[in-house]
Formats: C-alpha cells, structure tokens, sequence
C-alpha cells in the first residue's frame, strides 16, 4: 500500500459533483471528511454525465451487512461489460462489508456511500466511505478471512484515507483486454 503522500488524489481526478440519490450533492474539500450522506431513495446507482468516455456512480447504503449483496447488484449492472468487472466488485463488496461491520457506519441509522468511476480501457476507480471509528489492526486469525488482502491482488494501487469522523477505502483497477 502507498502512503497517503504518494496515492494518487480522489478529488483531483475527477469531478467535485456527485449524485447521491437522484440529487446533486456538491462534495469538495469541505465535504471530505464528515461522513457519507445519508441516503435519499433506495433507486440504484446514479449515472452522471462526466468526460464522454467516463461513467461515475454513487449511492449510499444502510449501514448493514445485508447491503453488500445491494452494492454487488448495484455494481453488476454499472459494469456490464467491463472486463474487470469481477475485480471491481469484489474489491467493493469487501470495502463495504468493512464499512458496514467494523465502522461507526454500523451504528444503527449510518451509512455508507459507494462510488466508483469507469474510465474505459484504462482503469476502474471506486471508493467507500464509512463514518470512521477507532481503527485496531486485526489479530491473525487462520480461519477466516483475509480481509483488505482482497483487494491487494486485483488492485494497481488502493489505501485508506482518514480516521475517526470518516474513512474512505480507494482502490484502482487496471482495464485488461478481454
């Protein structure tokens, strides 16, 4: 994993608007940082119009486990198509599944907001924001899972920025030929 120092900028790369729900949210420096925003509607993933060849979506999720299977689905259907389709949602499904249960975003009434960015043959770009919390490293444990080891594999590069008021997991996904 890169530093923070070295990783490259979510918010240069892109866009500061975003559609959270069917309405347009500004998020820029300020917003950083405070938490995802609350859900709006359960309509899936949004897609704004950005650069011709780009394709963003973003939705935020109750802060619970059965959601994953909602951001999968949600995924599924953005990135058909996609030859790292496969990739993408896994590393997602495992940010999220971290957000959901080991962020404040599990807290009854938090949530947390999914947002990836498709640019094609290139590379795939998501991101999770959780509401932050104490973050303890995980004690090796054989027999379950491991974790951000995950997203280690698919991802060209991928960190974890943040602390106790928000946190956003990031990876990047490199586009291979069919």
């Amino acid at each position: 994993m890169r530093s923070i120092a070295s990783a490259p900028s979510r918010i240069d790369h892109r866009r500061d608007d975003r559609r959270i729900g069917g309405q347009l949210a500004q998020r820029d420096v300020q917003r950083r940082g405070q938490g995802p925003t609350p859900p709006d509607s359960k309509a899936p993933m949004h897609r704004p119009a950005t650069a011709p060849d780009t394709t963003q979506a973003t939705r935020t999720y109750p802060g619970v486990a059965d959601q994953i299977a909602a951001v999968r689905a949600d995924l599924r259907g953005l990135l058909a198509g996609c030859p790292v389709a496969d990739d993408v949602i896994l590393c997602t499904s495992e940010l999220a599944a971290n957000a959901a249960l080991h962020s404040n975003s599990r807290v009854p009434g938090a949530y947390f907001t999914v947002h990836a960015e498709i640019h094609p043959g290139d590379y795939v770009w998501i991101e999770v924001e959780d509401s932050g919390g104490p973050w303890t490293e995980a004690v090796p444990d054989p027999t379950r899972g491991h974790g951000l080891d995950i997203i280690r594999s698919p991802a060209s590069d991928w960190g974890i920025d943040g602390a106790r008021i928000s946190r956003v997991g990031w990876a990047r996904i490199d586009w291979r030929s069919a």
